[in-house]
């Protein structure tokens, strides 16, 4: 794991560039909250296998995250772009139990 974003922010807060937005994703339009958004925390991963790392497919590059979710009924199936997505209190749980550098496993 590379970076952990958003310590101490409210559940469901909303990150765009990595940057906390000031609001909660209830707080945006209706039509925003449609989108797939980035609540909560962001841990950002950087690949160590040759599938995930390196040019054109560096997972650290492509900025894939485990994160949080506006749409945490739909955990479990595809709906994400690439990132693995988690309940809001479970993604503060991860970022607490986690050090930048640790390793994560990560298996489907």
């Amino acid at each position: 794991m590379a970076d952990k974003i958003g310590a101490g922010e409210p559940l469901g807060m909303v990150f765009k560039g990595r940057v906390p937005t000031g609001q909660i994703f209830s707080e945006f339009h209706e039509n925003e909250q449609l989108r797939n958004l980035i609540t909560t925390r962001i841990i950002r991963l950087r690949g160590l296998e040759p599938d995930n790392s390196g040019t054109g497919c560096d997972s650290y590059a492509r900025y894939i995250y485990i994160h949080g979710s506006n749409h945490e009924d739909r955990i479990g199936e595809p709906f994400s772009g690439g990132c693995v997505e988690m309940l809001n209190t479970e993604v503060v749980e991860l970022f607490e139990a986690v050090a930048e550098g640790d390793l994560i496993w990560i298996c489907t």
